[in-house]
């Protein structure tokens, strides 16, 4: 038996156009208006995305930011010793159409990882360097000046001393933290907001929105190139069964060259399904934890390259966990742990983060050898080679149909969490659950 709505969707619908005449009204009162705040340019690492500044842009929204003057530039980090300057010309154009907007002459631009690499090459050329105010360098390559004579925070992750060092910079080290999470992180954001404004944070936390605004895009991983001509669906689901409600999605798009879709009303609270489909291609079904405010930065990522080393049948499931936070599974008691119906996939073996910058923020989870049993003694081929990804062989029934109970719980003493996803065919559907990475 199908869930009931837990309100009528007439209800939800008139609540939803209340929320719209109100944001209308705001948008109509600031018109015309020049921002007090520079906009934020985040410029991603290997294997990233927009993505990783998104709880970031969360929190600046939650202390003033509009959050339409926060961008990421993507770019395919596989490939950027050859695109190089054509990611530097998209730069160029994403800075001058803030400058547009926000009727600022200068933005703050952040790098992490090899987007270090980009912004200081960016920096380089005094012209470009003029149009922005403010720099942050974070975990990426060190500078013997400040790159292009910008004002830089530069954060690095591990312990004192740091790895590396910006000379004449706010060098700044966030002991204990993992190379991803050093940019995701509220310790990260406080320093980030200090250096941008010359005052504390309202607060580091989320604030939450009763009819969050969800925009982002459909993409292949890790090219971030728009998957053209798919099929995005937006369901609501039951968060304790990963049930569909409802017999109509809630949102539809058909995806353009862009990768972008909405934005639609969520509602704070409620989980959603995004199902990706492409003729000929097995279905993708992202499950999210429930929104807390507008979000514009959701990435739909699909790696099709990595579909060949994923073992598929009728009889389990295939499932991603991804993080934009390392998973650790040996550090003793301060480990995450990651249970999937029962059994906690972490340890020293599938989730390693001995040296800073090793760890995993996505783990994929299958039956490598099709023989209906777990193993958790090594990472499958070629996953244990890969950069911030992992595997585990893990074996999850599709019969009888129910859904996979996934609980994780932070380390550091954070709350465990639940997301409930249904037990799909793993021979034409993919499952991935984005958990957020804050508790």
């Amino acid at each position: 038996m199908r869930p009931s709505l837990p309100v009528s969707r007439s209800i939800v619908v008139a609540l939803a156009c209340v929320a719209l005449l109100f944001a209308a009204s705001a948008i109509q009162a600031k018109g015309g208006s020049k921002s007090k705040r520079n906009p934020i340019i985040f410029v991603h690492g290997g294997s990233g995305s927009g993505a990783q500044f998104e709880s970031q842009a969360l929190r600046f929204a939650s202390n003033g930011y509009p959050q339409n003057h926060i961008r990421a530039l993507q770019y395919d980090s596989s490939s950027i010793s050859d695109i190089l300057p054509e990611v530097l010309d998209d730069l160029d154009a994403l800075i001058a159409e803030l400058q547009a907007e926000t009727g600022r002459d200068q933005v703050d631009l952040l790098g992490h990882s090899l987007g270090t690499f980009v912004s200081q090459t960016y920096l380089s050329t005094p012209e470009r360097a003029a149009h922005v105010a403010h720099y942050v360098n974070i975990d990426g390559a060190s500078a013997d000046a400040l790159p292009g004579g910008v004002p830089t925070l530069a954060i690095w992750a591990g312990a004192a001393p740091p790895i590396g060092e910006i000379v004449g910079a706010t060098n700044v080290t966030l002991e204990g933290q993992e190379h991803i999470e050093a940019a995701t992180s509220e310790e990260a954001f406080a320093e980030m907001y200090e250096f941008f404004t010359g005052r504390r944070p309202f607060t580091t936390r989320i604030i939450p929105e009763i009819f969050p605004r969800i925009s982002g895009e459909v993409n292949f991983f890790p090219s971030n190139e728009g998957i053209a001509g798919a099929q995005l669906d937006v369901w609501w689901v039951n968060g304790h069964t990963g049930e569909r409600i409802g017999h109509r999605p809630w949102a539809s798009y058909t995806i353009g060259e862009d990768g972008s879709f909405g934005p639609f009303f969520g509602i704070y609270g409620l989980h959603y399904e995004f199902e990706v489909q492409r003729e000929g291609e097995a279905s993708v079904h992202f499950f999210y934890e429930p929104f807390r405010r507008s979000d514009h930065l959701v990435r739909l990522n699909i790696a099709t390259g990595l579909t060949p080393f994923i073992a598929t049948s009728e009889n389990h499931t295939s499932l991603t966990v991804v993080r934009n936070k390392e998973f650790c599974g040996d550090l003793g008691a301060e480990s995450d742990v990651l249970e999937i119906d029962g059994t906690n996939v972490l340890n020293t073996v599938i989730a390693s983060c001995a040296s800073v910058g090793s760890g995993s923020a996505a783990v994929f989870v299958f039956d490598a050898g099709l023989d209906a049993t777990t193993d958790l003694t090594s990472v499958p081929f070629p996953f244990g080679l890969l950069a911030f990804l992992t595997a585990a062989d893990v074996f999850l029934p599709t019969d009888p149909p129910g859904s996979i109970e996934v609980v994780v719980t932070p380390r550091g003493g954070g709350d465990s969490r639940t997301v409930h996803v249904p037990n799909l065919p793993s021979s034409d559907t993919r499952v991935v659950i984005q958990l957020n990475d804050f508790d």
